[in-house]
């Protein structure tokens, strides 16, 4: 495990419409601002919109501007070797410390030797605590 730290994801919520997401991204465009992670989830009339970028502050405050309903809370960040059942080995160190994993979402570039795991946990602090030390 290379690096593990907590950082701050945006969340927007948006009307569920064609054309929110972009509304969002060209925003954050317009201002040179990199987004690092992105999960789309829509239901019947509203899409959340979870954001980790290169400059969080900047992004919070300049979709508030926008008038758009923007929260934050804290996730995991962890960036894993990509091969066979390192998630696995990850997910076990979690539940053998009693750590529910809420939320996961993960990717790995094709040829990629190493991808990033994002996660919230019922404490992220100890789960950061618990790899930390399982890994290193």
């Amino acid at each position: 495990m290379r690096d593990i730290r907590i950082l701050q994801e945006i969340i927007v919520r948006a009307t569920n419409e064609i054309g929110a997401l972009a509304k969002v991204i060209r925003i954050l465009s317009d201002m040179g601002i990199n987004i690092l992670s992105v999960v789309v989830k829509t239901d019947d009339s509203e899409t959340a919109i979870h954001l980790i970028t290169n400059s969080q502050s900047y992004a919070r405050d300049a979709l508030r501007k926008a008038d758009f309903a923007v929260k934050e809370r804290s996730v995991l960040v962890v960036e894993i070797p990509h091969h066979p059942g390192f998630l696995c080995r990850v997910s076990e160190a979690l539940a053998r410390k009693a750590i529910a994993i809420d939320e996961l979402y993960a990717t790995v570039p094709l040829e990629g030797k190493t991808g990033i795991v994002v996660l919230t946990c019922s404490s992220n602090e100890r789960a950061l605590q618990a790899l930390y030390r399982h890994y290193h």
